[in-house]
């Protein structure tokens, strides 16, 4: 497809339901790490963003929210795409970020880069959507934390090499600190930044 019609089509069909559909998905799955959803609303992103990341940007973006993209999705029909149905400005500055998003295997440095809030407003943070391979098929971890009963098991497949690190460095700054939302496909799930998250002991 042409990149410049790709960047005018794939969004919602039924904006106001639709987007208030994929809001309580994401509130859900905020409140509930671990919880998998998966998104109805059929969304053509340009690619190398997903469908679920894609229905997250339509929903939540607008033109008082600064995003930042990888430069993967940035030389990409999504930069376009992102401006066109939502009127957010890009920026290359991951501290003047409110959302940002990342492809499945793109280089992801700290967390600590993008806005973490202050001790008066954390919530003035960074919610970094990160696509991945899979949900369910990577090496087995464990989540505790506010939201979760015990503990609950995930197994995203693709998550950065550095990522668990990087987790500990972002928790240990709270209440300041990102959130994560991780997609794959049309799923996706949340990591709050009060969510610890530790390898499954075998």
């Amino acid at each position: 497809m042409n990149p410049k019609i790709e960047a005018l089509t794939g969004g919602f069909a039924e904006p106001v339901h639709q987007a208030q559909s994929v809001f309580r998905m994401m509130m859900d799955c905020l409140s509930r790490p671990g919880t998998i959803q998966s998104i109805l609303p059929e969304v053509e992103p340009p690619k190398p963003m997903g469908v679920a990341a894609g229905a997250i940007a339509l929903t939540l973006l607008d033109h008082d929210t600064p995003v930042w993209l990888t430069p993967g999705l940035a030389k990409s029909p999504v930069a376009e795409w992102i401006g066109f149905h939502t009127g957010a400005p890009l920026t290359r500055e991951k501290s003047e970020a409110r959302f940002a998003f990342a492809e499945a295997g793109a280089a992801f440095s700290s967390f600590g880069l993008f806005a973490t809030g202050t001790q008066e407003y954390p919530d003035r943070s960074t919610t970094i959507v990160l696509e991945v391979t899979s949900l369910d098929k990577g090496p087995a971890l464990t989540l505790s934390g506010p939201g979760i009963r015990n503990s609950a098991a995930i197994a995203p497949f693709g998550l950065p090499e550095m990522f668990l690190r990087q987790w500990a460095d972002n928790r240990a700054h709270f209440p300041r600190g990102v959130d994560v939302v991780l997609t794959a496909g049309h799923q996706m799930l949340g990591l709050p930044r009060t969510c610890k998250i530790t390898p499954k002991e075998v």
